[in-house]
């Protein structure tokens, strides 16, 4: 046997003649990569032979976006403080539904609008004018939250209603203990 062609068959782990005949040398990843290859550990995966998704290619976000929308991710906590607040505001005073009390609803306006007082202290960053939340009335929320609560009460105390007639029935469409107890029913 040639001199050549057992230095190959002895390096033949680490190099792999291409088709120019001169050796290439692969790293330990891409050996890994060749043997999974060979082995056909990459065969039917999901979305093999379908085209990928480029639609957003053009956003530089895209990859936190796509995480976040296969993670299920809430990114409402990464706003800026200001959008927050306004975001946070926008839900008043439906998100305030499940509050007991007018005093409870008040307390959480003033610590709403104590947070809009300190967000305005916070220095601007950027050429850009800074973002600024508006402070809400307590008020006027009691107002607007006032027939909401209402209603919830209205539909909690039809909703006990109803259970309260399907038992009814229920117990009325069952014979009594004495009699399932006789077995005359």
């Amino acid at each position: 046997m040639p001199e050549s062609q057992t230095r190959m068959s002895v390096t033949a782990s680490v190099s792999v003649v291409g088709m120019t005949g001169q050796p290439y040398w692969e790293s330990a990843v891409e050996k890994q990569i060749r043997e999974a290859q060979e082995r056909g550990e990459f065969d039917n995966l999901p979305g093999a032979g379908k085209p990928l998704d480029l639609s957003d290619s053009g956003d530089p976000d895209w990859w936190v976006k796509r995480f976040a929308a296969r993670e299920n991710l809430d990114l409402g906590g990464a706003l800026p403080g200001a959008l927050a607040l306004r975001k946070e505001a926008a839900g008043y005073p439906e998100s305030l539904v499940d509050v007991r009390t007018e005093a409870q609803v008040r307390e959480i306006i003033e610590d709403y609008n104590r947070r809009v007082l300190a967000d305005r202290l916070r220095p601007a960053v950027g050429n850009l004018p800074p973002l600024i939340a508006k402070t809400l009335d307590a008020d006027e929320m009691v107002e607007r939250w006032r027939p909401l609560r209402a209603e919830l009460g209205e539909q909690q105390r039809r909703a006990r209603e109803e259970r309260a007639a399907a038992r009814a029935v229920e117990l009325e469409a069952r014979p009594s203990w004495w009699r399932r107890l006789l077995g005359r029913s």
